[in-house]
């Protein structure tokens, strides 16, 4: 996803911004906050393979490594690919392989706040981390790959919309997307130039939608789409699957859920998992410490809804 040397395929208009922008009707499978856990993204990815109900949406090639399994999906990245865990850079080349071999249209990454500490390190001083330790020519890759729609803000599902940390209200995952690339390419003008700092502090400022941290550390209540914090988003927020905040189990709010699970599940056996959506329904599969595969319903939008913290059904 940072390889300076690939060829960048544009995706346009609807394919890049909903699943209704391709043809028939792909079943989307999402997982958030990788976070340099690549054997707990590998566990979650196969829950799908380890299910008697489900085709593979990936199978691990000769060598071991994840490959696409040519079946009917849209797999979705939701944000915070890398950073604290030890493997961030097999992550991104294990999506990139992913995009490359299912194409772009079939693998979409949102845009979550540790994507954005590549775009704007000199705001938050992770240089010890991935994201903030990339150098000049793999940050232009990346923004290449943002304006060529291959990472974007926001993902529409069928009847949820994918994105890391969500909205409170309405919105449209075009104009996200929109306003996303136009920023990549204000910061993208300033790499490794002596604007570059000061091109990052104004963007953030510029595209408060997507970039807004919503105070100094972040999550407040008026932060963007890729840093606000699951406890300001109310029950009747749009119908959304995000990530950003950690928790035990794939959780609901009114008709958001928020998968962000591996981080509290990767010093014991199980808990990884992938939310999976069809016209007809929205689920969670979830990896069981006897390594089994378990399947938590989650209501769908106008089917009633939960109170904080509540699972959905197991």
């Amino acid at each position: 996803m940072l390889d300076e040397t690939e060829r960048t395929e544009t995706v346009d208009g609807p394919a890049r911004d909903a699943v209704g922008g391709l043809a028939g009707t792909p079943t989307v499978v999402s997982i958030s906050d990788i976070h340099g856990y690549l054997g707990a993204a590998r566990s979650a990815l196969l829950t799908l393979s380890d299910h008697p109900d489900y085709e593979p949406v990936v199978e691990p090639g000769p060598d071991g490594c994840l490959q696409w399994a040519g079946n009917d999906y849209v797999l979705v990245f939701n944000g915070d690919l890398v950073d604290r865990g030890a493997d961030s850079d097999r992550v991104v080349a294990t999506v990139a392989r992913l995009l490359a071999q299912a194409g772009p249209e079939r693998v979409r990454v949102t845009f979550g706040n540790h994507e954005m500490g590549v775009l704007t390190p000199d705001r938050f001083g992770w240089g010890g981390w991935y994201s903030g330790s990339r150098p000049p020519a793999q940050r232009r890759a990346f923004v290449d790959r943002v304006r060529a729609g291959h990472v974007v803000a926001a993902y529409g599902g069928y009847r949820v919309t994918y994105a890391h940390a969500g909205r409170p209200d309405p919105y449209d995952p075009g104009v996200l997307n929109a306003q996303l690339a136009a920023a990549a390419t204000d910061l993208g003008a300033a790499i490794g130039t002596p604007e570059d700092h000061g091109a990052q502090l104004a963007a953030i400022e510029a595209y408060p939608d997507v970039l807004g941290l919503g105070g100094r550390t972040g999550r407040g209540p008026g932060a963007g789409v890729a840093w606000l914090d699951f406890a300001h988003l109310p029950a009747d927020a749009p119908p959304q699957v995000v990530g950003h905040t950690r928790h035990n189990q794939p959780t609901r709010k009114g008709t958001v859920v928020c998968q962000n699970v591996i981080r509290n599940n990767v010093n014991w056996e199980g808990g990884e998992a992938v939310v999976v959506e069809t016209p007809e329904s929205l689920v969670a599969l979830v990896r069981e410490a006897d390594g089994g595969v378990g399947v938590q319903e989650l209501s769908l939008p106008g089917s009633g809804s939960g109170s904080d913290g509540d699972p959905g059904g197991t």
